[in-house]
């Protein structure tokens, strides 16, 4: 189902992409295909079609991916799903996109609570959904402090509200360093080939006051050789234990062009993207996606017929390149593997 409009969405509100209705029963979902031409509202009412929405990028970014998926199995709770259904509605889930791990960390969260009935299952999810956002609040708060004023900031994909329960990772850091009076800009990959920079991190940005300056994905070593950014700022879908970073195709190029010039390169993520389990960059599951989201722009083919394309959606960023990882918990350097592990105990 398909509503147009949103409950509360204006310049003057928090943008949040992912809402529980409670008058309709229903997973509502801005459906950021359509961004910036057209603010339109998903209402879902079963796993499988939340399954979709992520599968087709309706809703993106690893937070905001893993709300989704708790409020799905709160719905279909609500519909009288057994705990075996339920089960079986949370491995479609976590199919969906493998590499983003908030999406099992949400899934497996909950599954904790399928013998618990529907009202601890909502309850379970509501709590996903609040502790996201306090989380990107608290990151953005301790990397606000890791930015000078009058910084220009690269950033790449979408890290923002959009991709999370609101406020955003990245972003988040943007915006309460402008929130504290700091004086920045943001430079924002076009990111292809979703164009989430060009589509997402603009418009929500732009939507919220903060100057955007849109670039192609080819453009931030000259501007870095020419003295135009101060750090780069990205998000995270999954971070290993020893600090490498998964992170939206074209990342790694990034930290390589950072490290040659001398600039911070910081990562803002939510703990649960910290994926302990997972020893290193090596062990973590690429997504590789169709060759027509590269082929075509806006269903137009740009590429001659019988050519192919590659489309890993993901790179892995060793932890060597990587500055610091800032989470709610706390901001750590070099060993990251050592600081990551300390963080995990405290």
């Amino acid at each position: 189902m398909t509503v147009r409009g949103s409950p509360g969405l204006t310049a003057r509100e928090p943008l949040r992409p992912v809402l529980y209705d409670e008058s309709s029963d229903a997973v509502r979902l801005l459906d950021q295909r359509l961004l910036p031409a057209e603010e339109t509202w998903l209402a879902l009412r079963d796993a499988d079609g939340v399954a979709d929405a992520i599968r087709t990028l309706a809703v993106r970014g690893a937070p905001a991916i893993g709300v989704a998926a708790a409020y799905a199995l709160a719905c279909e709770a609500r519909r009288g799903a057994s705990p075996a259904a339920l089960e079986a509605a949370g491995g479609r889930l976590v199919r969906a996109r493998p590499t983003a791990v908030n999406l099992a960390w949400a899934v497996n969260r909950m599954a904790k609570r399928f013998g618990d009935g529907a009202a601890a299952l909502l309850r379970e999810a509501h709590a996903i959904r609040d502790e996201d956002e306090a989380a990107c609040r608290r990151m953005g708060a301790l990397g606000a402090e890791l930015v000078p004023d009058k910084a220009r900031i690269l950033t790449h994909c979408n890290a923002g509200a959009l991709a999370t329960a609101g406020y955003g990772t990245a972003l988040g850091v943007v915006r309460a360093a402008f929130e504290a009076g700091k004086d920045v800009t943001v430079f924002a990959d076009e990111t292809r080939p979703f164009l989430q920079g060009a589509r997402l991190t603009a418009w929500e940005l732009h939507r919220d006051g903060i100057p955007v300056t849109v670039l192609t994905d080819g453009m931030a070593g000259w501007l870095m050789q020419r003295g135009e950014i101060a750090c780069v700022v990205v998000g995270a879908d999954r971070i290993a234990a020893n600090g490498d970073v998964a992170n939206k195709i074209g990342t790694y190029g990034l930290a390589v062009l950072a490290s040659h010039h001398g600039l911070p390169f910081y990562v803002a993520a939510p703990w649960s993207t910290i994926d302990l389990a997972t020893p290193s960059g090596d062990s973590i599951p690429i997504e590789e996606r169709e060759s027509d989201e590269v082929l075509t722009v806006a269903g137009m083919r740009i590429a001659p017929v019988g050519v192919s394309a590659r489309y890993p959606a993901f790179d892995v960023t060793p932890a060597a390149l990587v500055t610091a990882i800032i989470t709610e918990r706390g901001v750590v350097r070099a060993p990251l593997g050592e600081a990551l592990q300390r963080l995990a105990g405290s």
